[in-house]
């Protein structure tokens, strides 16, 4: 069997990875999550409890699905505090994604305007 290229290994399914961005974003709390520890920088669930009308439970539970989907990262704070921050490369994969499909549709779009003229 033949060995796989170790960088074509850790390359991401990129759809799969817009695919969890898009989710993650779906809910109004973690785009309120997201907006807050980027404007904030990194914060604690509680820190960001104490800022949105979400509970601390809650914000730990969206701050988890963030995480997995990787727009978050946590990193160990003091007395076992975890505090978040933001990790943008999943957001670009999403964007890049996003701007692909604009350009499939830009032709057809533009040819439709054309042959409506």
């Amino acid at each position: 069997m033949p060995k796989a290229e170790p960088e074509a290994m850790a390359t991401p399914d990129l759809e799969a990875v817009a695919q969890e961005v898009f989710t993650a974003l779906a809910d109004p709390s973690r785009r309120g999550i997201l907006a807050a520890l980027a404007a904030g920088g990194p914060a604690t669930a509680t820190d960001l409890a104490a800022r949105l009308p979400i509970t601390r439970q809650a914000i730990a539970k969206h701050l988890a699905l963030l995480a997995e989907a990787g727009l978050v990262v946590a990193e160990p704070g003091e007395r076992r505090r975890v505090r978040y921050r933001v990790d943008s490369a999943p957001m670009m994969v999403a964007q890049q994604f996003l701007a692909a499909l604009a350009r499939d549709w830009d032709g057809p779009l533009a040819a439709l305007q054309r042959g409506l003229k």
